[in-house]
């Protein structure tokens, strides 16, 4: 083994039995200790606001040096809006109720035996993620909140913003009477120690990937800690031939325009075939600087439309790209997004009920919309006044993961001594 692989696994190793100890202590803290730590925490970020940006310039001048996309470059950078944003999300957090210790259900059995199930912290919370600082904030708050420890590994493309970041937290909690240790920054950015991380089931009860579809199947893929995948979003927006003109031009413009290098954009747009107004849609998507991809009926429509591969309707573009396809019913449209969407989020624009229940009944995803924009799949827009990702999957949390996500479930027992 070389001296660097030693140094990588000194420094999972060192770092994860530090936050172990840690959420042993993070299981037994109040509400008001926890919330007076994430006041710590947005005070810190504001009276540091200079050396963050500072520290995130550094990210964005090696970020354009390497040739990373304008699209990774607006997820990269922080200026004083962003960190004020989040330091208000975390005064949001400390309003919100604290899940730790709430009695989901109690019963009594025949023998007198009571029962209560009762939420607890996870315990070791790893979260592995891309180009998004504002990441590491909003997973340590919300893994603090909950009564857990959380272990971060950023991308090298955010690592300085990140550094910072997680010192300002570390700080603050310590001062507010929390173990600095709950909140650990991996600062090898390698593969071999990404690898490591997803086999460290002595150390991490789970594992949540938050980034890029390659990243999310990676993690899955190869880890052996239990993983919580979260979702690329090859989002859709389905207007129906009963949609009104002006709000399914709306709706389409905003869910692909307002922002689109995240993960609840749109990335593709169905149109009933009997809709009137689709060369009005493409017109307004290409007025707003999108590159429009279309099937054989949207290519004859406009100028400047370029012909949609197979390949387009599977992808997430992450810019002012989109894919456009006419569709011959509600349940051709759904039929395509099952078979092409990444369960994450999906819109119908229509005037009729009916359409609208087959498709948010019909449609296989996490959150699925009728006459609104997909842009409000998000922890915040939930109430849940922030999110560690976009569930897609099944089991124990699906949808924006707020709070409740970040607990599992503890069953407690009391019987006046029965032994059958």
């Amino acid at each position: 083994m070389t001296n660097v692989q030693i140094t990588q696994a000194d420094e999972l190793q060192t770092k994860g039995e530090k936050a172990k100890h840690a959420a042993s202590i993070m299981g037994g803290l109040t509400t008001p200790v926890k919330d007076e730590a994430l006041k710590a925490i947005s005070a810190g970020l504001l009276s540091n606001t200079p050396s963050i940006i500072e520290a995130n310039h550094a990210d964005l001048e090696a970020g354009r040096e390497a040739g990373l996309s304008d699209s990774l470059l607006d997820r990269l950078m922080l200026d004083e809006g962003r960190i004020k944003a989040m330091a208000d999300a975390l005064i949001d957090l400390t309003k919100l109720t604290d899940p730790v210790g709430q009695v989901l259900e109690e019963w009594e059995r025949p023998n007198g035996l009571k029962l209560s199930t009762v939420r607890v912290p996870l315990g070791v919370v790893g979260i592995i993620y891309e180009a998004r600082p504002n990441v590491t904030v909003d997973a340590a708050a919300l893994c603090l909140k909950t009564g857990n420890a959380v272990i971060l590994r950023g991308s090298s493309s955010a690592i300085h913003s990140n550094k910072a970041l997680v010192s300002v937290i570390r700080e603050a909690i310590a001062t507010a009477g929390l173990p600095e240790d709950a909140v650990q920054l991996v600062e090898d950015t390698s593969r071999e120690t990404a690898a490591r991380l997803f086999k460290m089931n002595d150390v991490l009860d789970v594992l949540i990937p938050r980034g890029s579809a390659n990243l999310i199947r990676t993690v899955v893929d190869n880890a052996t800690v239990p993983v919580i995948e979260t979702g690329a979003g090859n989002c859709h927006v389905y207007i129906d031939e009963t949609a009104d003109k002006d709000m399914a031009i709306s709706i389409a413009v905003n869910a692909k325009t307002q922002r689109p290098s995240v993960c609840n954009a749109a990335e593709k747009i169905l149109i009933h075939q009997n809709w009137p107004h689709t060369a009005d849609l493409v017109a307004a998507l290409q007025w707003e600087g999108v590159v429009v991809h279309g099937d054989d009926a949207v290519v004859h429509l406009a100028d400047g439309v370029l012909v949609a591969t197979d390949e387009d309707w599977g992808l997430e573009y992450l810019d002012l790209e989109v894919a456009v396809k006419i569709v011959a019913s509600t349940e051709e449209a759904i039929a395509h997004i099952n078979t092409y969407g990444t369960r994450h989020s999906e819109a119908i624009v229509t005037s009729s009920l009916p359409d609208a229940a087959k498709f948010q009944l019909g449609v296989d995803a996490a959150a699925v919309y009728h006459n609104a924009s997909t842009r409000f799949t998000d922890g915040f827009e939930f109430g849940f006044g922030a999110e560690l990702g976009i569930s897609t999957q099944k089991l124990h949390a699906r949808g924006p993961m707020g709070l409740p996500a970040l607990t599992s479930v503890k069953t407690l027992i009391s019987g006046h001594g029965q032994c059958k």
